[in-house]
């Protein structure tokens, strides 16, 4: 399956309509509502149970689901690994009728409709990858009411004869997915989305409308409502902050070290590897294919069919890591990600936070590391420079940068920063599940340090930026130094002893805790806050943090491995046994092995050790169909197995 091809125009041989035409379709002058039983949250929570295996709702998934069941208009914004699927999948199953599903990408929609179909829940989809023969049976199944979620991607409204056949069926609910591709403000804007507010007006009655999405700005989330006519829905917006995963930023000059060391260090685990350019992705992936990890690589650079092929071999877990740029994207619906590790620090926050936000979706323990080195940054400002022509963006741009690094130098809590920048409050100060409040590193006074580069500034009328200063508290006797005359300021030549890169760190970790301004622009000059003022003042000190980073040589062999979350408390062996009995249930099913049961759920086993399909089905997220099609077959592996 190519879902490369998703963006053109359906193969089927069936006639096809302008958008112009769409709207000439018949329309009811006083759009009717389709009206639909209020269904309870307690049989709600029945649906959940018997399909899905859970008693309860996420708290993020109570509103939306009981707005849907109200027969009310929705808007979720929902981060990676919230669960947005079940806010709409729940109340599909509840209403009489059809939901249709608008997904923008064929790999996502048959992973969706394979995950419920291995639940006994009737759904299908219709994309170009069909058959003329396999679409008639699919809308024979729909017409007769057998079909309860339809996929179809959004280029299909192109056609008046597919439009002319969804107007004859009892459509209930349609549910936009990946909502932000209909608004030109959204990253992955798709202009075949906009047809859908056209077709949902033609309707001679009009169903209720969910939209999803995991990032939606302001501006993003306006759209959503006035193409979709959503201007009354209830908007959900869940909070950015992923519990299960852990951050953690890394300052090493042996970065291709660590990153063998670590993908060796988890050899039974699942990870993703980003990097900024291709040729950085083609050298980390040739440093891991010598050191013997069943590793794919992907970018644009790469054919079409080498990337279909790398991506499946991936969510079939037939590879370990997969090392990409960030065109590795909305295509990932692998559950069992156990590590993100960046290579390069990201341009900005949003696109950080949704590449490690591919970690961890089944709500496991999963890390999110980050490699830093000042390098990052000179790259970065080079291609903002050059790929944004107006000033005003690339100003945007140059802020965006500077609170990614102030990120990377946070020495308080890093998601605290995270949750700040988007806008969201914390109660707490630490979380002990990142790496500045897990203390993995010395406190070192540098107050004196930070009192040299301060007067520096000071004493240059806050003019100049870090390059300048650094050569000043250094003693460099540059001729532009010579000639401004600061050779003869007090603290020039104080911190000789210090060298270039590590006065550069400082002043970027005073930046980012607050002591110093940076402005924004092509050349950022420093200037002092009242922090600073304090410790010049001698009423405060400060503290860097000073990690370990102990990184082995890419060619030294280690054999240890580590595994994740409660797996790791002596049931690991067991874990690893069962992921590998899931892998082959998936190969003979010709399915993901996520889709078969998310590694929580092995988790569970290899902790439980369940001997009975009555005490196999209370693990949490085992249905009654995947309790009959798979509990004997993981009873039997569990208890085969010889510790």
């Amino acid at each position: 399956m190519d879902q490369q091809r998703t963006t053109k125009q359906d193969n089927l041989k069936q006639p096809v309509a302008t958008k112009q035409e769409i709207v000439k379709q018949p329309v009811a002058t006083k759009q009717e509502i389709v009206k639909q039983p209020v269904v309870t949250k307690q049989q709600a929570l029945r649906m959940l149970e018997t399909y899905f295996g859970y008693t309860s709702f996420r708290p993020a998934q109570e509103a939306p689901i009981a707005s849907l069941l109200r027969n009310e208009d929705v808007i979720g914004i929902m981060p990676t690994g919230a669960g947005k699927s079940i806010c709409f999948q729940i109340p599909a199953l509840c209403k009489a009728g059809l939901t249709i599903v608008f997904s923008p990408l064929i790999s996502l929609m048959k992973d969706q409709v394979d995950g419920l179909l291995v639940q006994n829940i009737p759904a299908a989809l219709i994309n170009s990858t069909l058959t003329q023969a396999e679409f008639n049976k699919t809308m024979y199944e729909v017409r007769s009411g057998k079909i309860k979620l339809l996929y179809i991607a959004p280029e299909r409204l192109g056609s008046n004869f597919f439009c002319n056949v969804l107007r004859a069926l009892p459509i209930a609910q349609v549910i936009v997915d990946e909502a932000h591709c209909i608004s030109e403000w959204g990253h992955d804007f798709r202009p075949s989305y906009r047809l859908i507010g056209e077709w949902l007006n033609s309707l001679p009655k009009r169903p209720i409308v969910g939209a999803f999405t995991a990032t939606a700005t302001k501006y993003v989330e306006n759209d959503i409502k006035k193409l979709l006519g959503l201007d009354t829905a209830n908007v959900y917006v869940t909070g950015f902050d992923r519990p299960n995963l852990s951050f953690s930023v890394i300052r090493t000059p042996k970065r291709m070290d660590y990153v063998v060391h670590y993908v060796r260090q988890h050899a039974n685990e699942n990870g993703i590897i980003y990097c900024a350019t291709r040729k950085d992705v083609d050298r980390v992936y040739g440093n891991l294919t010598r050191a013997g990890i069943k590793v794919g690589h992907y970018h644009g650079g790469l054919s079409d069919e080498v990337r279909r092929e790398m991506q499946n071999a991936y969510a079939d877990d037939k590879l370990q890591v997969m090392v990409a740029t960030n065109a590795f994207g909305m295509g990932i619906d692998k559950s069992n990600v156990r590590y993100v590790l960046h290579y390069q620090m990201p341009r900005n926050m949003e696109s950080y936070y949704q590449e490690a936000g591919r970690a961890g979706r089944d709500g496991a323990p999963a890390e999110c590391i980050l490699l830093y080195s000042g390098q990052d940054v000179q790259v970065h400002k080079y291609l903002i420079e050059q790929s944004i022509e107006t000033p005003e963006r690339q100003e945007v741009e140059l802020r965006k940068l500077q609170s990614m690094i102030d990120y990377c130098f946070c020495s308080n809590c890093l998601r605290k920063y995270m949750l700040n920048y988007f806008g969201e409050s914390t109660v707490w100060t630490t979380c002990d599940n990142c790496s500045s409040c897990k203390g993995s590193g010395d406190k070192v006074n540098v107050t004196k340090e930070a009192k040299a580069i301060f007067r520096a500034i000071m004493g240059t009328d806050e003019r100049y930026g870090a390059s300048m200063i650094t050569s000043i508290v250094r003693g460099d006797r540059t001729d532009r130094i010579m000639r401004a005359g600061h050779d003869a300021l007090p603290v020039f030549g104080l911190l000789s002893n210090v060298d270039e890169k590590s006065i550069k760190g400082l002043i970027q970790q005073f930046v980012a805790s607050g002591y110093l301004r940076s402005s924004s622009g092509k050349y950022p000059v420093l200037s002092l806050t009242a922090g600073a003022e304090e410790v010049l003042a001698g009423h405060k000190e400060v503290e860097e943090i000073r990690q370990h980073v102990s990184v082995p040589s890419r060619t030294s062999r280690s054999t240890s491995t580590t595994s994740r979350g409660k797996a790791s408390s002596g049931a690991g062996g067991l874990f690893e046994h069962l992921r590998q009995h899931r892998k082959r249930l998936a190969e003979e099913a010709g399915l993901r092995p996520y889709l078969i049961f998310p590694d929580t759920v092995l988790i569970d086993l290899a902790n439980l050790r369940p001997t009975t399909l009555g005490e196999f089905g209370n693990v949490k997220g085992v249905g009654e169909a995947k309790l009959k099609k798979y509990g004997l077959s993981f009873l039997q592996a569990i208890a085969e197995y010889k510790r």
